[in-house]
C-alpha cells in the first residue's frame, strides 16, 4: 500500500503532468483523491445544470466502500502511469 507521504507526492506530480489527460482520467484521478482523504462521498447530489458538479459526484460514489488504502495506492499507480504514457 502507499504511504501517505507517496500519496501526497503523487497529487504534487500530477499537477506537473506535461498534458492534460482526458475528462474520464480527469474524474478518476478526483474520486480516487476524495476517496483516499476523506472516505465514502457524502452530501446531497448536485442538481440543476451543474454537469460538472454530478459528474464529479458519480464518479466519487462510484468508489463508495472502497477503502482510503486502496483508493491512495490506485491513485499512486495511476499517476504514475499517466507520467509512464507521457
Amino acid at each position: 500500500m502507499a504511504t501517505h507521504e507517496e500519496f501526497e507526492a503523487a497529487a504534487q506530480r500530477a499537477q506537473q503532468l506535461p498534458t492534460k489527460p482526458n475528462n474520464m482520467v480527469l474524474l478518476q484521478l478526483y474520486a480516487l483523491y476524495k476517496q483516499a482523504s476523506e472516505g465514502d462521498v457524502s452530501g446531497d447530489r448536485p442538481g440543476g445544470f451543474d454537469f460538472k458538479g454530478i459528474a464529479k459526484y458519480d464518479a466519487w460514489a462510484s468508489l463508495s466502500g472502497k477503502s482510503k488504502d486502496a483508493a491512495r495506492q490506485e491513485y499512486v499507480d495511476l499517476v504514475t502511469s499517466l507520467f509512464q504514457r507521457a
